[in-house]
């Protein structure tokens, strides 16, 4: 059940109804606990039984570590529960696949069974909120939740389930515990976020996908205009998709009296490849710097030590994203940008003499580059996308004008948000007509989406 598809349209209009008329009684959570399993059943009812054994260890973990001396020894429980199950059910077949080639090169006559099953939707973003339950209890940031059915909301909250974003308990949890304070403001502000997202998804990252999957798919077949659009197309593409869903979810959940964290900030807009991380996927590369980063010393032990958390922290960033070694090498690349980077974007030479124009221009080529390891099938075709966009010819590429027409408004748009025109773009008139506006095309031009949500697979 997708947020851009009629099934949805009718879950909601029958859910969102019940919840209001219960919003001041105790059956509101067990209604929303309600619908969002419903929802995630309606993928795989198999689903279920995964959410409810990463709930049930997490909400028992922490009850023993608030009554016991052993606190290291239940955290350790809930992390190496959680990360097995991860590790079984995303990275199962690729370890298997890994392991047969190796077994195959050292002529051992024997191979390893590879598993048949599906990656459930969600797995990854639901046991890392989990997970941040627990760890976050054991620094003492937080009280223990005594109602399971709040915690279990928590975890499975149904706007963000199936791509986050990925909340921390302090900011969802708390507002679990009141009564929703609804507003008209809440209701057509989230229907406003809801339809940007839809308008990002349907009429932008699905139609931009067409070109995008055409030349990937087989990039043998295409010169460099070609490869060079496609993976500029695809920067966007991933973009409008990803943010898109959050969108969508955040003005659910707005309609709903829950306020989700942002989770993009006209990321495309940043000066240095770590401000780009502050703007892209927040609520994941906060919880890698919170959880990973930090804890393995950060950058407070010498320049040795924080390069090499860097590294750890950008490749296995990378290997959430997919078990492939595509989503390693694009990790990898990220931890050698900012290798290459770092000392440089604290030089007033970088800071204040170069135009900030060219930094955002550099930053966005750079990730640019990056996005085709992560979107290439193999390693193999990534290496023939970029050897071919420097050794081929120019034949004319094809692509729909249309596509890049609306990548350059959005874009311009974006920039006159983070200028002198912004309190101009906030008016309420203007957010309503830019409204009717993505509501006028998608009636008009948008077709029938058929593309998942790309993150949805991790």
């Amino acid at each position: 059940m997708f947020f851009h598809k009629l099934p949805f349209a009718l879950f909601f209009l029958i859910v969102y109804p019940i919840y209001l008329a219960l919003k001041g009684t105790r059956l509101r959570l067990p209604w929303l606990l309600t619908a969002s399993y419903f929802f995630y059943a309606w993928l795989n009812p198999l689903y279920l039984i995964l959410i409810l054994c990463t709930t049930l260890l997490d909400y028992i973990v922490v009850i023993l570590m608030s009554g016991t001396r052993y606190r290291k020894l239940w955290l350790c429980v809930s992390i190496v529960f959680n990360l097995a199950l991860l590790g079984f059910f995303k990275y199962g077949a690729f370890f298997a696949d890994n392991l047969n080639v190796l077994l195959l090169s050292l002529s051992i006559p024997y191979t390893v069974p590879v598993p048949g099953f599906l990656l459930p939707i969600g797995l990854s973003f639901y046991i890392f909120q989990s997970m941040s339950y627990s760890i976050d209890f054991y620094r003492g940031k937080i009280e223990r939740e005594r109602s399971f059915i709040k915690y279990a909301v928590f975890v499975s909250l149904f706007p963000r389930l199936l791509a986050g974003p990925i909340e921390r308990a302090k900011n969802l949890l708390g507002q679990l515990h009141k009564t929703p304070k609804f507003s008209r403001e809440d209701i057509t502000d989230g229907l406003s976020l809801f339809i940007v997202g839809f308008f990002k998804k349907v009429a932008l990252a699905d139609y931009l996908a067409l070109y995008v999957n055409k030349v990937y798919d087989a990039p043998e077949q295409f010169q460099s205009p070609a490869l060079v659009i496609a993976t500029f197309m695809f920067c966007w593409q991933i973009y409008f998709d990803f943010s898109g869903y959050t969108d969508m979810a955040r003005g659910i959940a707005r309609m709903m009296g829950i306020r989700l964290m942002l989770n993009f900030n006209n990321p495309y807009l940043a000066a240095s490849l770590g401000e780009f991380w502050s703007r892209w996927h927040v609520s994941l590369s906060s919880w890698f710097k919170d959880y990973l980063y930090i804890p393995l010393g950060g950058n407070r032990k010498g320049n040795f030590n924080t390069y090499r958390n860097m590294l750890l922290t950008m490749v296995i960033s990378g290997l959430w994203h997919g078990a492939a070694w595509t989503f390693v090498v694009w990790g990898l690349v990220h931890a050698l940008g900012r290798f290459m980077t770092r000392e440089m974007e604290k030089t007033s030479l970088y800071k204040d003499r170069i135009p900030k124009i060219l930094k955002q221009l550099f930053v966005f080529t750079f990730v640019t580059f990056a996005w085709i390891f992560f979107k290439a099938r193999s390693i193999t075709d990534a290496w023939i996308i970029i050897t071919r966009i420097f050794t081929s010819g120019f034949e004319k590429p094809d692509c729909p004008l249309l596509a890049l027409v609306l990548i350059f408004a959005v874009w311009l748009y974006q920039f006159a948000h983070e200028s002198r025109l912004k309190p101009v773009l906030e008016l309420r008139p203007v957010r309503i007509g830019v409204v009717v506006l993505m509501v006028l095309y998608l009636a008009v031009f948008a077709q029938s989406s058929e593309q998942p949500f790309i993150y949805m697979q991790f």
